[in-house]
């Protein structure tokens, strides 16, 4: 990722060898809707800096487990991250052509077969937890429920509705950190919590050390996000900037400047790392994946 981050580039290229293979392993090739199959490995296998399976990974390392123990949840994230975008993009959402520095899926294909490969994609990773792997069947529910709990009604997709009933108005900070806690941060703490589950060690402190982790670098990740949309081109991001502008979105930085928001973003980190400061070299991955977040320039 960067030779800044020496332990974090040693995580990334594990997340990117195994992700990829998982990923390619787990998605249909040919089924009774090729096209289906096709935009649904479009839409997992184009690229993105699979930050959320690094948590996973990461996760397991620091709980004592196996890499091989983190591939179905890794995979299983990135599936209901893929899904997300997907149907984000879509015209009903925030309507753009560009994603990952590719048309997005309905540009590249077209809306319907966008909507059901988003849909497919978020059922395929269920089936993967479900049934894929070698786990106990209480590390199975467990990271069926925080999966679930994380996506939907008190999770992604309630702060997208959130999201999307708040364009045009301008909203309070706190409002707005409720609504990235819920669209961005409970999907990047739950991956943590997977792979804390994977490793199948009984460890309640780092479990909760763990979810402290994911929710302060989770707004760290959407904060850095607002300022790279009014800081950086189309070209560098891989997707529209100024997209929350043009949607009259409330941002960080509209609502607080730039200097503040960069304040926060490290305060954010500072405390993440503080978490895991008893942990030592083996959270060495996920320190420097929080000081990366917030340093990133796409």
């Amino acid at each position: 990722m960067t030779s800044n981050f020496p332990a974090l580039d040693t995580l990334g290229q594990t997340t990117r060898t195994r992700l990829e293979q998982a990923l390619d392993q787990f998605l249909p090739t040919d089924t009774a809707a090729t096209r289906l199959s096709q935009a649904m490995r479009y839409a997992a296998l184009g690229g993105g800096k699979r930050i959320r399976p690094m948590l996973v990974y990461g996760a397991t390392q620091l709980a004592g487990g196996d890499p091989a123990q983190a591939d179905v949840p890794a995979t299983a994230v990135e599936l209901i991250h893929a899904y997300s975008l997907v149907h984000d993009d879509l015209p009903a959402m925030d309507d753009d052509d560009l994603r990952r520095g590719q048309p997005t899926c309905h540009k590249a294909f077209d809306e319907a077969t966008a909507i059901l490969a988003g849909d497919t994609l978020h059922t395929r990773a269920f089936e993967l937890l479900a049934t894929r792997g070698n786990y106990r069947s209480d590390t199975r529910i467990a990271m069926i429920r925080h999966l679930c709990q994380a996506a939907g009604v008190d999770g992604m997709a309630a702060g997208q509705m959130q999201d999307m009933l708040a364009q045009g108005q301008q909203q309070t900070v706190a409002a707005l950190e409720e609504m990235h806690y819920l669209k961005t941060g409970r999907l990047i703490t739950a991956s943590l919590q997977l792979g804390y589950f994977a490793a199948e060690q009984d460890n309640p402190a780092l479990l909760s050390d763990l979810a402290r982790f994911g929710d302060a670098i989770g707004l760290a990740f959407q904060i850095q996000d607002d300022i790279l949309d009014v800081t950086v081109g189309t070209e560098q991001l891989g997707k529209p900037s100024g997209s929350d502008e043009k949607l009259q979105k409330s941002t960080f930085p509209s609502l607080l400047g730039l200097e503040q928001s960069r304040q926060r973003a490290e305060q954010l980190c500072d405390q993440a790392r503080q978490s895991l400061a008893g942990y030592g070299e083996r959270a060495q991955p996920l320190q420097q994946l929080a000081q990366y977040i917030i340093s990133r320039d796409h």
